[in-house]
């Protein structure tokens, strides 16, 4: 297993932007494709976005489509999620989680997460 850790999270009012990222180590993180899930108070848990091992493929649930993008650097072990006219919905924690199978969707089919980082969108 990969060990994750995210930062980035924060308070921004709504229109804006945020940068999270998501560290990871070990030697294997490249292997793994990566996503970002997303947890609202009261709410299960949401996938938002993820990246195949090699960064050609994407998913992104249709809620951030046109607005978020993931991408990764292996070279770092690092994945983003680069967040743009956020909402006040996009409000909540933030998860990254790694994956031995990019077609995974589910919050079961991820076997690291990180610990989460707060993201807060005032109107």
């Amino acid at each position: 297993q990969v060990q994750l850790v995210e930062s980035g999270g924060g308070l921004v009012q709504a229109g804006g932007s945020l940068r999270l990222s998501c560290a990871g180590s070990g030697p294997t993180f490249s292997t793994y494709a990566m996503g970002w899930f997303r947890q609202a108070p009261g709410k299960e848990r949401e996938i938002v976005a993820v990246i195949s091992w090699g960064g050609r493929r994407t998913y992104y649930t249709d809620s951030v489509k046109g607005r978020f993008t993931i991408s990764r650097d292996n070279d770092k072990s690092t994945v983003y999620l680069q967040m743009n006219s956020l909402k006040p919905e996009d409000t909540a924690v933030y998860y990254c989680a790694a994956s031995t199978n990019y077609e995974s969707r589910s919050h079961s089919d991820f076997a690291s997460w990180g610990q989460g980082t707060q993201v807060t969108v005032s109107s």
